[in-house]
C-alpha cells in the first residue's frame, strides 16, 4: 500500500469516508447551478454545432458572453474580481456539464480556467483588478500560451525570449497549439527572461502581437488553435506576473489544476455519449429485439456507465481536498501567493491521475458509444461522430498521457525520498497491495516502461479506492463498482507484472447483472449518478 501525508492528516489513500467527497454532497444551491450549465448547454450549445463547427463569425465569442451573464465563467474566481468566489469543485463540476460538446468546453474551459488562474493566485492587486472581471463578465476571452514548435512535453525548453528595453519588455517567439487565439483579447505568455521562465500578461493589441492562420483539427473545429506570433513585442513592465524567473511556478501549478479541471471537462462528453449511446440501444431494433437485449451491447453500456463512475469519483473527491488545501493555506503564517503556490501544489499527483483516468475513460466510452450505432455512427449525421473525433485529443494537451505518467510515479518517488510518504506491501485492496508490493521491489532508475506502470498502479488505487467509499456510502452503486473492481484488478495484475516480472493470481471476479446494470442506464439516460 502507498501511502502519503498530505496537508491537515488527509492522504493519497486514506480510507477515512471524510475525505471521500462525491458528486451526491453537492448542496441544494450548487445542484442548481448545476442543473443550469447543463440546461445552458442542451437549449444554448447543442442546437447550434453544425454552426459552431463552422466557426460562425462572431458565435463563440457571444456564447462565452452568455455564459459570463450567467456567472459561469468566474466560479472559482474572487467576488472582489468579478467572479462568485466558489469552490474548485462546484466549478468543476459545472464546467462537466457545460462540456456536453469539446468546442465550447474547450473555449470556456481556457477562458474560466488556465487564463484566469496565474493572475488570480499569483498576480498583483493591479492585475487582478484590470484583466480579471474582463474575462469573468465574459466580455473577453482569455488564452494561455506556453507551447511552442519545439517544446512540448518539455515544456521549460522553450525559446522564447523576453528581455527590457526602453522601459518596457520585448518578447520575441512562437506560440504552438493555442486554444481560443483567434477570439482572446488577454494572453498569459511564458517566456526566459535570462534563462528563467517568466509569466507576462499580454493584450492582443501590443505592438509585435499577431495571429497566425487556423489549425485544421481532426476534431474540436468550433474552437480556435492557432499560432501566437511575438516578434519585438512591447509589454509594460508592470505586466509580469509575480516577479521574474518564476513563471514555472505559475505555469505548472496552472496546469495542476488545469488537469483537475481537464478530467471534469472529458467526463462531460462521455456523459454525452453514454445518454447517446443508451438512447440509441433502447430505440434501435434488430432481429425483432431491441439492441439492449442483447448481451454485447449490453456490455458496452455496463463497462462504459463503471469506467465512468471511477473517474467521476476520483475527481469530485480530488476536488474537494484541493478546496480543503487552500482554505488550509489561507491559515498559514505565510504570503498570499506562497500560500496558494503551497496548496496549487499539494494535490498534483491526485490532479495527474485524474486527468489520466478520465480522458482514457472518455475515450473508451465514445468508442463504445459509436460501435453501439454501428455504421450508423461512423457518419456524421448522427452526434456520436462528432464526440469521437472531439476526445481525442484529450489525451495529448495538458500533458501528454505519457508525460503525466512519468510524473505521478517521479513525484511519489521523491516524496518517498523526502520522508513525506512511504510504501508498504499490505493495502485496503488488492489494486494497493500490488501498488505497495511494485513500489517497494522497483529498484533505483526504472525504464519510463515501469515508470508508467508504477504510474497505473498508482492511478488504479485510487480510482479504485474512490469508487469503493464510494459506493460504500451509496449502496445503490454496489454493482457498478463490481464490475469496475474486476477491470481493475486485471489492470494492475497487468501493470504488477511489467513493474516486477513475476506473475500475480487475480482475484476470482465478482458476479455484476450486465443487463441490470444496461437498463439502469437506460432509464437514467446515462451515468448512473
Amino acid at each position: 500500500m502507498v501511502t502519503e501525508n498530505a496537508l491537515r492528516g488527509c492522504s493519497f489513500f486514506s480510507s477515512t469516508p471524510e475525505t471521500a467527497f462525491a458528486p451526491e454532497d453537492f448542496i441544494a444551491d450548487e445542484l442548481l447551478m448545476i442543473q443550469m450549465a447543463e440546461k445552458f448547454s442542451r437549449e444554448e450549445i447543442l442546437p447550434q454545432v453544425e454552426a459552431i463547427d463552422q466557426q460562425e463569425p462572431g458565435l463563440m465569442p457571444a456564447l462565452i458572453a452568455k455564459a459570463g451573464e450567467l456567472g459561469f465563467c468566474g466560479i472559482d474566481t474572487p467576488e472582489a474580481y468579478g467572479g462568485l468566489g466558489l469552490s474548485k469543485n462546484l466549478a468543476a463540476r459545472i464546467l462537466e456539464f457545460l462540456s456536453l460538446n469539446g468546442s465550447f468546453s474547450v473555449t470556456i474551459g481556457i477562458t474560466s480556467g488556465i487564463s484566469q488562474v496565474g493572475v488570480s493566485l499569483f498576480g498583483n492587486e493591479a492585475q487582478k483588478k484590470k484583466y480579471l472581471p474582463l474575462l469573468t463578465s465574459g466580455e473577453q476571452i482569455g488564452a494561455y500560451c506556453l507551447s511552442e514548435p519545439n517544446s512540448g512535453s518539455d515544456a521549460l525548453s522553450m525559446s522564447s525570449r523576453a528581455e527590457q528595453k526602453d522601459g518596457k519588455w520585448v518578447i520575441n517567439g512562437t506560440k504552438m497549439w493555442i486554444s481560443n487565439a483567434q477570439w482572446a483579447t488577454q494572453f498569459i505568455v511564458l517566456a526566459k527572461v535570462e534563462d528563467k521562465v517568466t509569466a507576462f500578461i499580454v493584450e492582443r493589441d501590443f505592438p509585435g502581437v499577431s495571429i497566425a492562420r487556423e489549425e485544421h483539427k481532426m476534431g474540436l473545429k468550433g474552437s480556435s488553435t492557432a499560432r501566437v506570433v511575438l516578434e519585438n513585442a512591447e509589454v509594460p513592465l508592470e505586466n509580469v506576473i509575480w516577479e521574474p524567473g518564476k513563471g514555472h511556478y505559475i505555469a505548472f501549478n496552472a496546469l495542476n489544476l488545469g488537469r483537475f479541471k481537464l478530467a471534469s471537462m472529458s467526463i462531460g462528453p462521455a456523459r454525452e455519449a453514454l445518454r447517446c449511446a443508451a438512447a440509441y440501444a433502447s430505440d434501435r431494433k434488430q432481429f425483432g429485439k431491441s439492441l439492449v437485449e442483447f448481451e454485447l451491447i449490453q456490455k458496452k453500456l455496463a463497462e462504459s456507465a463503471a469506467r465512468f463512475f471511477a473517474a467521476e469519483s476520483m475527481i469530485y473527491r480530488t476536488g474537494a481536498l484541493i478546496d480543503t488545501a487552500f482554505d488550509y493555506c489561507k491559515t498559514l503564517d505565510l504570503p498570499e501567493i506562497d500560500a496558494n503556490r503551497k496548496a496549487a501544489e499539494e494535490y498534483a499527483i491526485e490532479c495527474s491521475a485524474c486527468k489520466v483516468f478520465a480522458t482514457e475513460a472518455e475515450g473508451f466510452i465514445v468508442d463504445e458509444a459509436i460501435q453501439t450505432y454501428g455504421g450508423y455512427g461512423f457518419t456524421e449525421e448522427f452526434p456520436v461522430a462528432r464526440l469521437y473525433r472531439d476526445a481525442r485529443v484529450s489525451r495529448i494537451y495538458e500533458g501528454t498521457n505519457e508525460i503525466n505518467r512519468i510524473f505521478l510515479a517521479d513525484r511519489f518517488l521523491k516524496r518517498v525520498k523526502e520522508g513525506k510518504a512511504s510504501v508498504v506491501a499490505s493495502g485496503d485492496s488488492f489494486v494497493s497491495e500490488l501498488a505497495g508490493a511494485a513500489f517497494a521491489k522497483v529498484g533505483d532508475a526504472p525504464g519510463q516502461a515501469k515508470v508508467g506502470a508504477l504510474s497505473d498502479l498508482l492511478m488504479l488505487s485510487y480510482a479504485e479506492q474512490s469508487a469503493r467509499l464510494r459506493a460504500a456510502r451509496f449502496p445503490r452503486y454496489g454493482a457498478v463498482y463490481d464490475l469496475f473492481l474486476n477491470w481493475a484488478n486485471v489492470q494492475a495484475g497487468q501493470a504488477y507484472q511489467q513493474v516486477t516480472g513475476e506473475g500475480v493470481t487475480i482475484p476470482a471476479p465478482r458476479s455484476a447483472n450486465l443487463g441490470e446494470i444496461a437498463q439502469a442506464v437506460v432509464r437514467a439516460k446515462g451515468p448512473l449518478d
